[in-house]
């Protein structure tokens, strides 16, 4: 599956982003869909995953209660909207995919499809 992200950019601390990523190529609803983030000189780490039909979620701790990841199976798309925003959530932020629900202990080496990076930036 090819995956496309997009919704990136710059916003203060507090505020408020979306994200959004297009999947193509295979059918979507075959996947379990996810994001993770990768900071300056930091490993990539899992954000929030969502299971098949979007019944089951899971979140990494540092974002729950912030983040929500939802999913549209019908228009392709998996969502991360992202509220009272921190300067230590900036990061490059991916959209991943994988045949199987690991939740939150989803790891990068279990990913089997990457979108490109979009960049998030929330200044202090």
């Amino acid at each position: 599956v090819q995956l496309q992200a997009s919704g990136g950019g710059l916003v203060q601390a507090g505020g408020s982003l979306s994200l959004s990523c297009a999947a193509s190529g295979r059918p979507f609803r075959d996947y379990c869909m996810g994001w993770f983030r990768q900071a300056p000189g930091s490993e990539r780490e899992f954000v929030a995953g969502i299971i098949w039909n979007g019944a089951i979620t899971s979140y990494a701790g540092s974002v729950k209660g912030r983040f929500t990841i939802s999913r549209d199976n019908d228009k392709n798309t998996v969502f991360l909207q992202m509220n009272s925003l921190k300067p230590e959530d900036t990061a490059v932020f991916y959209c991943a995919a994988t045949h199987i629900w690991y939740g939150e202990m989803w790891s990068p080496d279990d990913v089997d499809s990457w979108g490109k990076g979009t960049l998030v930036t929330v200044s202090s």
